[in-house]
């Protein structure tokens, strides 16, 4: 495994700190929404952080179509070679990273 796959894969019971710099009223901003949802700091930052990344992640990945649109591109694939490309199986067959 590289050094950079290492890295982004970290053990899932390891806590590994995170570091920012932020001035006084985005602290403060964050402060109050994080009493307001009943969360400490850390833990509202990280939750919208996770957010956010699941978002951006999907957004790659995920694509919704009407019905319709999804039965074209559905026979669109069986009709293709794609189908049985090994490589595609196996990428498409990984869990989720965030899971």
């Amino acid at each position: 495994m590289t050094r950079e796959a290492a890295s982004a894969t970290p053990e899932k019971s390891k806590a590994v700190p995170i570091n920012m710099r932020v001035d006084f009223k985005k602290r403060d901003l964050i402060d109050v929404a994080a009493a307001l949802s009943g969360s400490d700091r850390t833990s509202f930052i990280l939750d919208a952080a996770c957010k956010k990344a699941e978002e951006v992640i999907l957004d790659q990945r995920l694509f919704v179509l009407a019905d319709n649109d999804y039965d074209a591109f559905e026979q669109a694939l069986q009709s293709s070679s794609i189908g049985n490309n090994e490589c595609l199986r196996r990428l498409l067959e990984r869990p989720n990273r965030w899971s």
